[in-house]
């Protein structure tokens, strides 16, 4: 079942981010996930939201989830954004495919 990592983010630190930004795609595409969306101006169409950016990845499943958020590599470069950031990850299941 597919899984989705939502983030979103406040960045106070924005050169440390971008050396993240920077180094994260190929992470993520070797463990199989999927940038699907990014946008540091989203629009709030109800409520209050305190964040700068949000983040929306897919993974084929929560184990390629895993394997992706607990990897060497992951790890190294999640330092920059650890440091850089504040903010909240949500992982959200999926809905399977109908057949």
């Amino acid at each position: 079942m597919p899984v989705y990592a939502l983030a979103q983010i406040s960045i106070h630190d924005r050169p440390r981010y971008d050396r993240y930004v920077a180094a994260f795609m190929p992470v993520l595409l070797r463990y199989r996930g999927r940038l699907l969306a990014t946008d540091e101006s989203p629009r709030v169409v109800e409520g209050t939201w305190p964040y700068d950016k949000v983040i929306l990845m897919a993974f084929d499943s929560r184990e390629d989830f895993e394997r992706w958020s607990t990897s060497p590599e992951y790890r190294e470069i999640s330092r920059d954004r650890e440091a850089a950031t504040e903010g909240v990850v949500l992982l959200v299941d999926g809905i399977p495919a109908r057949r």
